[in-house]
């Protein structure tokens, strides 16, 4: 009995921690009164902590919708719709991985928030990056696949 007790306790230990390794999570909002539609020239404000590219890769995510679509580290270019900012968060687990991608995507002259998608993804579930931008820019624009 005790033998029999101490299994389902271990199993039960295993079972909490393990679940707390596999966390996920993808998320967007897009404001009602915006039309993301109009919008066909944007400029990705590159992350100064950005070591990686991930401007890049959002980058090429949008031009793959049709966006006409620039980057830099500098101020915003004055012919442009919007501003996309984004944070990526990086994480160590036998590997570096993107733990979390925020992509904001803002009114070029108020700098107001249009739309916003996030994806979170821990160890178990990690996507490449490639994989969580287009996550995320899809979620934003309606789950089109593109």
């Amino acid at each position: 009995m005790t033998r029999l007790l101490r299994l389902i306790a271990t199993f039960g230990i295993v079972a909490i921690l393990a679940s707390g390794c596999a966390v996920n999570r993808a998320t967007s909002v897009v404001d009602p009164s915006t039309d993301l539609s109009k919008l066909k020239t944007m400029y990705v404000k590159k992350y100064a902590e950005d070591s990686r590219n991930v401007n890049e890769l959002i980058v090429s995510k949008l031009r793959s919708k049709g966006l006409n679509v620039t980057t830099g580290s500098e101020e915003r270019p004055k012919n442009v719709d919007a501003v996309v900012t984004y944070v990526d968060r990086w994480f160590w687990d036998i590997t570096m991985y993107m733990l979390e991608l925020t992509v904001v995507i803002r009114d070029a002259d108020s700098g107001y928030a249009l739309a916003q998608g996030n994806s979170l993804h821990t160890s178990l579930t990690r996507l490449s990056p490639e994989e969580m931008v287009n996550e995320v820019i899809n979620n934003i624009y309606g789950g089109t696949k593109k």
